[in-house]
């Protein structure tokens, strides 16, 4: 029978150790290796903690807040417009070659020495009678204008002028008599020639006069008079009022009338029946009043219009009468020392 040979018990233990012992090492190098500091890689480290911090105090969802602003003040309404009529627009037109050689002509003959003023009159009033753009209208209306001061409203008699001349005052004349033989009235000779008193006129005396009658022309587009001497010869433009829409200046040929020339008169207002004086508040006619009666047109056999002065100029270029032509009181007296009676004409047109 062989024999086994056999070694300790507590030797073969200790063998058995041996081997265990290596092997929780290794166990445990790699579990500290993979869970320790030097385990974590890249993408354990984009994992965030979403645990809130104790010390960070909690954010609350706000609702925004709303800034409420004070409603602006309303815009006061504004004045309601003057009741003015629609007025045509003008085209813009070329200038007229024709008028605008006359104007030149006539600024030759008033550069000359001594100026010309009587030829410079006349070729202007040629234009004007032409047709022509509004610049050139508005700059041969304010020359004539200019002009119409030294050769009418002056004591001065140019040669050559058919409308103005020199009276030797005869025996038993009256400043009265001598306008009336040249159709105009006694007022503007008073004035021109600087006649404090005409009383006092003497035989002898040399006196201007002009050969009228004057007439006037009113534009009811554009709320302007314009003033003729012997109906070709313009003399100045006025600025004035007319009636209103339910009470508007008739178009047409008026007359002044024989007894319509009154300084400051009463005035019935028409409707009130009240009877106005020239000290009263509402007194509208101003200094002078004019009376018209209609001959022709939409004003024939028409009464009770006239053309006056106003307490309100800024009616002036507006529709805020009852019919008349209201003008300047300054304006209105040289009007009224102008027109005719029986023989003046005012024309209103649009």
């Amino acid at each position: 029978m062989a024999r086994r040979s056999h070694r300790p018990r507590g030797r073969r233990r200790t063998q058995s150790w041996r081997y265990i012992i290596p092997v929780l090492l290794i166990i445990v190098v790699v579990i500290a290796f993979k869970y320790g500091p030097f385990g974590k890689n890249e993408s354990t480290d984009e994992t965030v903690d979403i645990t809130p911090d104790a010390n960070v105090p909690e954010l609350k969802e706000t609702e925004p807040e709303v800034v409420i602003r004070p409603e602006p003040e309303p815009l006061p309404e504004p004045e309601p417009e003057p009741n003015l009529p629609d007025i045509a627009t003008v085209p813009d037109v070329e200038p007229n070659p024709e008028a605008a050689e006359l104007i030149v002509e006539a600024t030759a003959l008033l550069s000359e020495t001594p100026s010309r003023i009587i030829d410079a009159r006349e070729k202007l009033n040629d234009a004007l009678r032409m047709p022509m753009n509004i610049q050139q209208r508005v700059f041969v209306k304010d020359q004539l204008s200019e002009l119409a001061n030294k050769w009418l409203l002056s004591k001065i008699i140019f040669p050559d002028d058919e409308l103005c001349g020199s009276y030797l005052v005869k025996s038993g004349d009256e400043l009265r008599i001598i306008a009336k033989r040249y159709k105009v009235p006694w007022e503007i000779l008073k004035e021109v020639n600087k006649i404090s008193r005409p009383e006092t006129l003497q035989a002898g005396e040399q006196i201007k006069v002009i050969n009228g009658p004057f007439h006037a022309k009113v534009y009811r587009s554009t709320f302007t008079m314009d003033l003729y001497l012997q109906d070709e010869t313009f003399v100045r433009s006025f600025r004035v009022g007319l009636g209103k829409e339910e009470t508007e200046t008739p178009t047409g040929l008026w007359r002044v009338k024989s007894d319509g020339k009154l300084i400051k008169p009463p005035w019935p207002d028409p409707v009130t029946r009240r009877m106005y004086h020239p000290e009263d508040p509402g007194y509208p006619l101003g200094s002078r009043w004019i009376g018209l009666e209609g001959i022709k047109g939409n004003a024939e056999g028409r009464t009770g219009f006239g053309i006056h002065g106003t307490k309100e100029p800024e009616q002036i270029g507006t529709t805020g009468s009852r019919g008349c032509i209201r003008m300047h009181n300054g304006e209105v007296i040289l009007i009224y020392n102008l027109l005719t009676p029986n023989l003046s004409t005012v024309e209103v047109v649009e």
